[in-house]
């Protein structure tokens, strides 16, 4: 089928591309472009690289409709999917995030019991301990220190590591490799490397631990293999998935946030005079729905005719739900370009919605508030090293950041 929104014609010069680009100056906002599609309607066109066209959905409520309608397929394979980049069609997939309802469930309920709350908070305190670990070796060593290398980057790898049962000695190699698959820029060809060497490894990995298991995620994912409930290539796949969103994300946010914070230093005193987890828990909802680090789009495509906002989304059309624009909506969040601690904005779509939201959302949710709880405290006199004009963003990614953040105290 295909889809009307796929067909070019004389009209298609005057639909927006996207991704758009971010205002220069403006690091922590959305795109103006993608803003003002937000205050034309809730629904319109988009091209995409590959000069295909999709739906783009741009209010809050209709985004939580759709993410919640098992009429809007994740499977990259169907036909009309806006991919944001070429896929191999029948190669292995990065776990079940790609794949819809039973087999998506099937997988993910495998996987469930580490990231439930009361797990998660077990692991609070050997956080706190990674955390301040890796503030004493900065506060021991040379400044000025990048904060991604020496802190945003090493909390989270340390604690998914731990969890699954990767060792953290590895982690140069698993983070080159995750970096090249998330860059929007790396070419087919490189970002196929970079996924073949991540499955090997980690097929080495369930290997060793079919034959040794220890107290982790991925020797409790062979007892699954053994008695033929997943097979070696799925347990290999899922390990690959949560080992690159057990990092990234998190590490982006660690980065971004600080950075937010040292440019909002009214907010930074919040965090950094107050003993109240409470606060500490709002800061990490609020800078989540204020930063927005997943900048692409969620990528859907309708299964069925689907009416919403007063237009058809037929099947076959493919369908973007910007996080980003969704937490910026101003019939949601009173005066959505204020960063406001304590505004209480858990109910954000940052971790998405529906079957698809993020299974790693309590453990993120717990590591940023011990960091975000724990580094301005510490290092009371933290500041940037560098100009705002010389951090490097990442707006060659899909998962939002700065490859470097300078700091000195």
């Amino acid at each position: 089928m295909t889809s009307a929104l796929q067909q070019s014609g004389p009209e298609s010069a005057e639909i927006p591309e996207y991704p758009m680009a971010r205002a220069a100056g403006c690091p922590f906002d959305p795109p103006p472009d993608l803003m003002a599609q937000q205050r034309r309607g809730p629904l319109t066109r988009v091209r995409l690289e590959d000069g295909s066209t999709s739906w783009l959905v741009t209010r809050y409520a209709d985004q939580r409709t759709l993410l919640a309608d098992p009429r809007i397929s994740s499977d990259a394979e169907r036909p009309g999917y806006p991919r944001s980049a070429p896929i191999q069609p029948g190669g292995p997939k990065i776990g079940f995030i790609l794949m819809d309802d039973p087999e998506h469930a099937r997988l993910r309920r495998m996987v469930t019991a580490p990231f439930a709350i009361k797990r998660v908070e077990a692991m609070r305190p050997m956080v706190q301990r990674i955390v301040d670990d890796l503030i004493d070796e900065m506060l021991a060593g040379p400044k000025p220190v990048d904060l991604v290398e020496a802190f945003a980057l090493p909390v989270p790898s340390l604690v998914i590591c731990r969890l699954l049962g990767v060792p953290y000695a590895d982690h140069d190699f698993f983070q080159a490799n995750s970096k090249t698959i998330i860059k929007r820029t790396a070419t087919p060809e490189h970002r196929a490397a970079a996924s073949k060497n991540l499955r090997d490894y980690l097929d080495r990995l369930v290997g060793e631990k079919i034959d040794d298991p220890g107290d982790d995620l991925l020797s409790r994912l062979t007892e699954r293999i053994t008695s033929g409930e997943l097979t070696r290539q799925d347990a290999s796949a899922i390990g690959v998935l949560l080992l690159i969103a057990g990092h990234e994300t998190t590490a982006n946010m660690i980065a971004l946030g600080t950075l937010a914070l040292l440019e909002h230093p009214d907010q930074l005193a919040l965090l950094r005079d107050t003993d109240d987890p409470k606060l500490v828990a709002s800061a990490v909802e609020e800078l989540l729905r204020y930063l927005h680090i997943t900048h692409n789009g969620r990528r859907r495509v309708a299964l069925e005719d689907i009416e919403i906002a007063g237009q058809t989304i037929r099947a076959g059309e493919g369908v973007i739900l910007p996080n980003d624009i969704g937490n910026r909506d101003p019939d949601v969040f009173e005066d959505p370009d204020r960063l406001d601690l304590r505004r209480g904005a858990r109910h954000h779509v940052a971790f998405g919605f529906g079957v698809h939201q993020c299974l790693g959302q309590p453990l993120a949710r717990m590591e940023l508030q011990v960091v975000y709880g724990t580094l301005y405290k510490r290092i009371p006199t933290l500041r940037l090293a560098a100009g705002l004009e010389q951090i490097p963003f990442k707006h060659d990614g899909s998962v939002y950041g700065v490859y470097e953040l300078p700091v000195s105290w």
